[in-house]
């Protein structure tokens, strides 16, 4: 459990507003965010998996990312927009990270931090650009478009009422399947950080020399946590497929998307899985209205020399990259680590 009442106070308002979402809210934009959400706190959790409990750093999560983006694509649109083609494009997916991430552990992970770094980069682009180069398989550049399952399709009517002014139809079904899948796979990596493995990883990531000369076998134990997070992204992938009815290199390949998380782990917290859910929440808030807000608050000073041209919605990013830098001052722990530091201060009181 959170070891902050205002922390589970943030995580319960998170949760519940995720799940109300679409009764809470019209149009198509506030759903999109929230199944984006719903996503990347799976990424940004499995992630966190290595490297802020494990303590290596790799460059390749977007590799399996796109795996199960691409099983799920591929699948549906080669054998048909059915459960049976998603599960045979879900569990290739799923076998082929755990091949990948396999390999890359066992090859690389015996050798400095840097190096294995640089090599998950080198796997990571070698993947993009075949993904890129493969356009009979996955579509290039153009990437690849499909049809979901008769129940998640926006015509499919489950209930021929609204239900709370809301229509049930396929792509509500859609929203809520992101929405459960990704709780279930953030309390499956929750309960893994908080098992015996989880304190061995730990403890490797503290003093790697140490947890060895105690008998743990930490090639063994990193390569178990690498195949873990892979599996995970790729989950992660193959819902962001399933939502967008599209997979391409720039949804779930690109480099950026790697920078993203990285930002979101840090924002949140290294090391603790709950910062996954603040530092995606957050970040993909901005993402989506911080441009809106600023082009409201750009109309609003109109006649103010300089603010209009300042906080011009263009200028999004420059003040995306202004807050970031403000979080890490004010939170270097993450939100989380600052929350658990308040609540860790010893009381005045004798």
């Amino acid at each position: 459990m959170p070891r902050s009442r205002v922390l589970s106070a943030i995580l319960i308002a998170i949760l519940l507003l995720l799940a109300a979402t679409p009764f809470l809210f019209s149009g198509s934009q506030p759903v999109g965010t929230a199944a984006k959400i719903c996503v990347f706190v799976v990424l940004v959790a499995s992630y966190d998996l290595l490297l802020g409990y494990s303590g290596i750093v790799s460059f390749a999560h977007t590799m399996f990312f796109g795996i199960g983006g691409y099983g799920i694509a591929i699948a549906l649109e080669r054998l048909g927009p059915t459960w049976g083609s998603a599960a045979i494009g879900l569990v290739a997916a799923l076998a082929l990270s755990a091949l990948l991430a396999v390999a890359i552990g066992l090859l690389s992970l015996r050798v400095r931090a840097i190096f294995f770094s640089m090599i998950t980069l080198a796997v990571a682009s070698a993947a993009a650009v075949l993904a890129s180069q493969l356009s009979e398989v996955t579509g290039g550049e153009d990437g690849l478009s499909f049809q979901l399952p008769q129940a998640l399709r926006p015509a499919f009517r489950l209930l021929s009422e609204p239900l709370f002014g809301t229509a049930v139809n396929g792509r509500l079904l859609a929203y809520y399947l992101v929405f459960f899948v990704s709780l279930v796979v953030f309390l499956v990596l929750l309960r893994i950080v908080n098992s015996p493995f989880g304190r061995v990883l730990q403890a490797i990531r503290e003093n790697e020399f140490r947890a060895e000369a105690l008998g743990y076998r930490v090639v063994a134990y990193r390569t178990a946590a690498s195949v873990i997070s892979a599996l995970a992204a790729t989950i992660a992938g193959a819902l962001m497929a399933l939502w967008l009815r599209y997979n391409g290199p720039d949804t779930t390949l690109s480099f950026s998307i790697m920078i993203d998380i990285l930002l979101m782990v840090v924002i949140g917290g290294m090391g603790t899985m709950y910062g996954a859910i603040i530092g995606a929440t957050l970040f993909v808030l901005a993402q989506s209205y911080l441009q809106v807000l600023m082009g409201i608050g750009s109309a609003a000073v109109a006649g103010i020399p300089l603010l209009p041209n300042l906080i011009h919605p263009d200028r999004w990013l420059l003040w995306l990259g202004a807050l970031f830098i403000v979080s890490v001052y004010a939170f270097p722990g993450g939100i989380v680590g600052r929350l658990r530091q308040t609540r860790s201060k010893p009381s005045n009181k004798g």
